[in-house]
């Protein structure tokens, strides 16, 4: 990310460097805070939304199964003295199994999440990159960058950005 960024900037300073004064100051420069895009644009929200409602089975069950292993763990704490041998083993090695398996589904379901996740993000980048290049092109940026150290706030695009995600279907 730091090299698009050094890259970006080495290309825009060259750029101005290569003007004559008044070419410079006819450069129009926009700046587009990606992050606010992603946390809060329409079509991010729509995502997230898509995402829970895609996952919330899953997490329920997960809730389930996390109740049980509890419930497990606080009859043995509870009743471990008085079992014998025997039945507390047993449930101390089912409550280990479940353990285990629950770990191995929550891990499955992070990593299940986490691809889907980057998938909508993936789309919404593509779709606000399209539409960050209209508004570049009908309102003639000749440069946009997405990383900055300092931004002045009459550059920032990242509202217009964002009113024409939520105007597209």
């Amino acid at each position: 990310m730091k090299q698009i960024y050094l890259i970006t900037l080495m290309a825009a300073l060259l750029a101005g460097s290569m003007l004559s004064p008044a070419q410079a100051a006819d450069l129009k420069i926009g700046f587009i805070d990606a992050d606010r895009i992603n946390r809060e644009s329409v079509p991010a929200e729509r995502a997230t939304k898509k995402l829970e409602k895609e996952f919330a089975p899953r997490e329920q069950d997960l809730r389930k199964i996390e109740a049980q292993i509890k419930s497990l763990q606080g009859q043995l704490e509870k009743d471990g003295l008085t079992m014998s041998e025997t039945d507390r083993r047993t449930k101390e090695t089912e409550l280990g199994r479940q353990t285990r398996e629950f770990q191995r589904l929550q891990r499955e379901f992070r990593e299940d999440l986490n691809l889907r996740r980057n998938e909508e993000l993936a789309a919404l980048f593509e779709r606000a990159n399209r539409v960050i290049k209209q508004v570049a092109e009908s309102e003639k940026y000749d440069l946009i960058v997405q990383e900055a150290v300092y931004r002045s706030p009459r550059i920032d695009i990242t509202e217009k950005v964002m009113k024409a995600l939520a105007a597209e279907k």
